[in-house]
């Protein structure tokens, strides 16, 4: 069974940083791509940052210049580090992969969401 374990979640200033991780467990054939969304209350669940296996990554404007993302193959790990954070990236944060399992097809697997709270 595969799981998405997410960690590094809760309450920073305005202008701080937080790293948010997300541990993908399992047996695991390939990774495609992993990745991290938020939903904020009345707001649909939006892309935030992802990567892909060949190590091309995507951003939302939104968050472009101040939130990198980057992976550890080896573990099987994604991060999402975020400096300047402002009341805007208050959200839920929830980490994506679209992988492989073992002896089975592509699919979409998802963490059970991070709480960040930006505000001072």
């Amino acid at each position: 069974q595969v799981q998405l374990v997410e960690s590094g979640g809760g309450l920073v200033q305005p202008g701080g940083s937080l790293r948010l991780s997300c541990a993908a467990s399992g047996s695991i054939f390939t990774i495609y791509t992993m990745g991290w969304y938020r939903q904020a209350p009345g707001k649909r669940r939006e892309l935030v940052a992802a990567v892909a296996s060949d190590g091309t990554t995507n951003y939302a404007d939104s968050v472009k210049g101040r939130f990198t993302i980057s992976k550890d193959n080896a573990k099987n790990t994604v991060h999402l580090q975020g400096n300047s954070l402002k009341p805007d990236d208050t959200s839920v944060y929830y980490c994506h992969a679209q992988l492989r399992p073992v002896g089975q097809t592509l699919g979409d697997y998802w963490g059970q969401g991070t709480q960040v709270t930006v505000s001072s």
